[in-house]
């Protein structure tokens, strides 16, 4: 009897990834689009006068199946460079503008476009640097078994504040567990770490530590 309940759960889930998640994806940025749309002009020209253009920051990163695409996000950083034509410090270039867009997410909106061509999704493991894939082992690959997402299971139990490996861990348990309820917990516990703005940054550092690899163990 209990692995009857069992099958019918992981039923339920396969029918919510399979056909119903995407929908629901679709469905929901464009109501957040509409809704957001004086918010994101607002910010987008605080940005062009207090960063200057291009707005968008855009870079390429792995999706679904490691399919490669365009993220976009509000800039947070200046393009300050030194008498070499190097681009200096992230610590120097972060402003306090672009670090109040960070900690209140607001750099993050632009992904609900990408959400909306089908790219990333509302939850999901954050896409990362495509530097990074020659870098992960078979269990961290499995990440792009889904969608990316504007947010995840690892934002929500830290966020850039725990390790490489946490988070890699956290990532694959969300790909075995995808369901209805747990997204809706998720976007859930995602307003409430933006509010408290937890788990920002990792210590010690403006941005997120790169990923350099595993360690052998």
């Amino acid at each position: 009897m209990q692995s009857e309940v069992k099958e019918e759960v992981r039923g339920r889930k396969g029918i919510y990834k399979r056909f119903l998640k995407r929908p629901l994806d679709f469905i929901l940025s464009l109501m957040a689009i509409i809704v957001l749309s004086p918010i994101l002009l607002i910010v987008g020209v605080l940005v062009r006068f207090k960063l200057g253009s291009p707005v968008l920051f855009k870079q390429k990163r792995p999706g679904l199946k490691e399919k490669i695409f365009t993220m976009y996000k509000f800039r947070t950083m200046t393009d300050e460079k030194d008498e070499n034509g190097e681009l200096l410090p992230d610590s120097v270039r972060l402003t306090k503008f672009g670090r109040m867009l960070r900690s209140t997410s607001l750099d993050e909106f632009p992904e609900l476009f990408n959400i909306l061509k089908g790219d990333m999704s509302i939850v999901g493991p954050r896409p990362l640097l495509i530097q990074y894939l020659e870098l992960y082992n078979d269990h961290q690959k499995r990440r792009h078994e889904v969608r990316p997402g504007l947010s995840g299971h690892a934002q929500v139990n830290g966020r850039n504040a725990i390790s490489w490996e946490d988070k890699f861990n956290l990532d694959v348990e969300y790909v075995d567990n995808v369901s209805f309820i747990g997204d809706w917990k998720i976007i859930f516990l995602t307003i409430k770490k933006v509010f408290i703005k937890e788990g920002i940054s990792q210590e010690g550092q403006e941005t997120v530590q790169y990923f350099a690899g595993n360690e052998e163990k």
